[in-house]
């Protein structure tokens, strides 16, 4: 598989989430917030989560489904989400296939050893599988805001 990139169909690829197996390939016909995070229970993803869920009935309206990823377990994943009572999925990428697809890990060489890092990135994919925007690096303030906003663009 390659990387993905704005403009092309993303290849159709799966991981486990709190709701069974995701695939994208099921996704076809509605719009696809993935939006990578961290780690479960910090302050930045917790918030992240929470602004999410504050807008969901909204990108439901705009026909898009939101599913967030990091590298933590299943079981990290179930506590986080019944926890902040999140109403979309969790999808864990413990072996970091989804994040090499997206390309969000950013990798550091220390005298030692090398380090990993996921770097907070959202991507909206459109119905038709075709990766349309992305945002790296995010800020999270009035993040989910400006994604909601571009869907509500598209329609």
């Amino acid at each position: 598989m390659g990387k993905v990139a704005v403009g092309k169909k993303v290849d159709n690829f799966s991981a486990p989430s709190t709701d069974g197996d995701f695939k994208l390939s099921d996704q076809v016909g509605k719009y696809v917030v993935l939006y990578f995070y961290p780690k479960d229970n910090t302050p930045g993803c917790t918030q992240e989560g929470q602004d999410f869920r504050q807008l969901y009935n909204q990108f439901q309206e705009s026909n898009a489904k939101i599913f967030g990823i990091s590298r933590d377990s299943l079981e990290s994943h179930q506590k986080f989400k019944s926890s902040q009572e999140f109403p979309f999925d969790l999808l864990s990428d413990t072996e970091q296939n989804v994040c090499e697809l997206f390309d969000v890990l950013d990798v550091k060489n220390a005298v030692d050893k090398a380090s990993c890092s996921m770097i907070r990135t959202t991507f909206v994919i459109d119905p038709a599988g075709v990766l349309i925007r992305e945002w790296r690096g995010v800020k999270v303030a009035n993040h989910v805001q400006e994604v909601l906003e571009f869907i509500n663009s598209k329609q």
